[in-house]
Formats: structure tokens, sequence, C-alpha cells
């Protein structure tokens, strides 16, 4: 059985991997490991007495013209005892010149692979919107660039793929959100200029300590990659104190150093904040980015996000 399953691994990674393709970057978060859904469809929290909601919303580079900003939501419960499902919508916006909205369906099976590892496949299907608006664009250039002489809007669909292996103390994933291609700008009067929505691998992890009865230590890593730009990895370490209170240092390699906390408001309600500090050359025209979540659950009595030593 586990032979079957490594094979499948594999075979799905290969088949990823096929898909790579030249690309920028999709939208960035700090506390990624509370914004799982929107990251990895294979996503499962093996718990069919909740019905899991987050709200996440990203300033970046704050003060600066244009500076992008992300808001996401989703919606994640089980469906079956193997079977588990859920909805994402994530919005991303530079100044008030390029939208893009993808909406989102996830699917993931869950399968029992030891006494307390589950391994679970996933998949997602949607479409983003794409939308541009040039009216009042300032150029430098005396004549416009013929790429943006017209507003765009156009959606396409996508589909997405992903795995995550996870048990009570520990969780790894490997997915892949987009994995068609899809051009925004093509061939315009002779000058070939395109922005593409193209493949993103995230590689995601942690693992949680027990200190004491009161201290738990959660040490995270999120790896992004597309080709035709820098690798991204973040590593983060977090302290839960009476699980109450959590709080961590983080650092994006070559990017910004980051900070988290976020407190569990009730029994059912956990919300955050993070802030990054950039150190790139970037770091002269803004100052920071800046982020806050908010958690919560339906269907339990019990303390919703703080049950679970992982990451949720």
């Amino acid at each position: 059985m586990i032979n079957k399953l490594t094979t499948y691994c594999i075979t799905i990674l290969v088949l990823m991997l096929g898909w790579i393709s030249h690309a920028q970057q999709d939208p960035q978060y700090t506390q990624y490991m509370y914004n799982m859904s929107v990251i990895n469809p294979a996503y499962a929290t093996d718990d069919n007495t909740m019905m899991n909601f987050g709200l996440l919303y990203r300033t970046q580079w704050a003060r600066s013209i244009g500076g992008p900003t992300t808001a996401s939501y989703f919606v994640h419960s089980a469906i079956t005892n193997r079977m588990e499902g859920g909805i994402s919508i994530v919005h991303d916006q530079i100044g008030d010149v390029v939208k893009q909205t993808s909406a989102y369906a996830d699917i993931a099976y869950v399968l029992p692979v030891g006494t307390e590892t589950k391994l679970s496949f996933g998949v997602k299907a949607g479409a983003t919107i794409f939308n541009t608006n040039f009216d009042g664009f300032v150029y430098s250039d005396p004549e416009p660039d013929q790429a943006f002489a017209e507003n765009i809007s156009r959606t396409f669909p996508n589909i997405g793929a992903g795995l995550f292996l996870f048990s009570e103390h520990y969780y790894i994933g490997l997915s892949a959100p987009n994995l068609l291609e899809t051009k925004h700008l093509e061939e315009d009067s002779g000058i070939v200029s395109q922005g593409s929505e193209n493949i993103h691998f995230f590689l995601t992890g942690g693992y949680v300590f027990d200190l004491s009865d009161t201290f738990k230590l959660k040490p995270s890593f999120m790896t992004k990659y597309v080709n035709g730009a820098p690798l991204s990895v973040d590593l983060n370490a977090n302290i839960r104190y009476n699980d109450m209170v959590e709080f961590g240092l983080g650092y994006r390699f070559d990017d910004s150093y980051t900070a988290m906390i976020n407190f569990s408001m009730t029994d059912a309600i956990r919300i955050g904040y993070a802030y990054d500090h950039t150190i790139s050359n970037l770091g002269r025209f803004n100052s920071g980015s800046h982020e806050i979540m908010l958690l919560f659950n339906i269907g339990s009595s019990r303390k919703g996000y703080d049950k679970s030593p992982r990451f949720f």
C-alpha cells in the first residue's frame, strides 16, 4: 500500500514539473501556516466536528505608490470520513490599475499511511478574473506604450493539485495551485508584451515541539518556486504560550525580516498580525508590509484552532 502511494506521489510530482513556464510571483503571505487552504488543495485537518473559516488581508510595501494588496478568504470542512473540501477566494490588486480575483473549489482525499500519519491528495478548480484600467495612467515617455493602450477584462479557468502528509505533530505539503498558463497581454502593433499567470510550486512544512505544559515551539518553512523568478524561502519560528498567545520571528531570504503575533480571543476566534521589514533595495521606497488575519470555526464547543498542535 505504502509503495503504491509513493509511486503515485512521484508520478504526480513529475507531471507537475512538466508544466513549468516563465512567470512572475503569486501573492506573498507571511502567515502562510494559517492560510494553507489557499496554497494547497490537499490541505486536511482530519476533523469532522467543525467547519473552519479564515480571512487574511495584506498590504505589501506600505507607502509605496501602487503597492500590491491581497485579500484572501477560505472555508474548509470534512465531507466524509476520508473526504474534505473547501472554497477559497483571493483578490490581488496593484494600485488602481491591475485587479485579479480568483475563486476555487477544493476537494481532498485522505488516506492513513501509518498509525498516526495520513496522506492527502487534493485538486482545485476555478477561475481567475483579470482586469486592467489604464485610464489616467501617467507615462514616463512622451508616447504611451501600446501594451497599455487598451483596458483588459478577461476570465481564465484554472486547476491545481497538491499532496499533504501530516500527523498531530508535523506536516509537509507540495502543491501547485495554478497548473494552466494564461496570457494576459499579447503582441500589439509589433511590440511583444505579455504578462501571465503561470505555475508556482509551494513546498511547506512545520513541526511542533512540546517544551512544557504551557510552551510549544513551532518552526515552519515555505519555499515558493517559479521558473524565471528568484526562489522564495521563508523560515519561521513561533512560540505558543498556554494555547492563548503565539508570537514569532521569521526571515525571507534576501527580502525581509518578519515578526508576527496572534491571540485567542474566544474559544473559536483567533486574530493575528504580521509585519515584514524589507531589507532588499525596495526597502528604500516603502515602510514594510502589514498583514492581519482572522480565524474562526463553527460546530464545536472545544477550542477551535487551539485544540490542535498544528498550524491551522
